[in-house]
């Protein structure tokens, strides 16, 4: 029911920023979230449906910036300030069926940042 498309990885060096978008055919609470080689994937960002609930994992506070756009009910990640240890697959995900769990998920977009 629900289609979650990522786009905006690619490479960027140590420093630099990046926007990724998700565009969801709906307008739910949404998360990112994102996956490195090795490593359990884990909470980036989120932010309710009214926007009026936004949480940030404290390893990117200050740094990443999630917002929505009500065109083609986009959310954004914002990146800045990007180090290598962000390097990873990025998904995006939405509360649907679900109020406590997300139950739907985007393919991922390849973030690399080199040093």
């Amino acid at each position: 029911q629900v289609q979650l498309v990522e786009s905006g990885g690619g490479l960027v060096q140590a420093g630099g920023s990046l926007r990724l978008s998700c565009a969801a055919s709906g307008r739910y609470a949404m998360g990112w979230f994102r996956q490195a080689p090795g490593k359990e994937r884990e909470f980036v960002a989120a932010i309710a449906w009214s926007e009026r609930s936004i949480n940030y994992a404290d390893s990117v506070k200050g740094r990443f910036i999630i917002s929505r756009a009500n065109a083609k009910n986009t959310v954004y990640l914002q990146m800045n300030s990007l180090k290598p240890e962000d390097t990873a697959v990025y998904y995006c995900a939405a509360k649907v069926a679900s109020l406590y769990k997300y139950d739907c998920w985007g393919q991922g977009t390849q973030v690399t940042v080199s040093s």
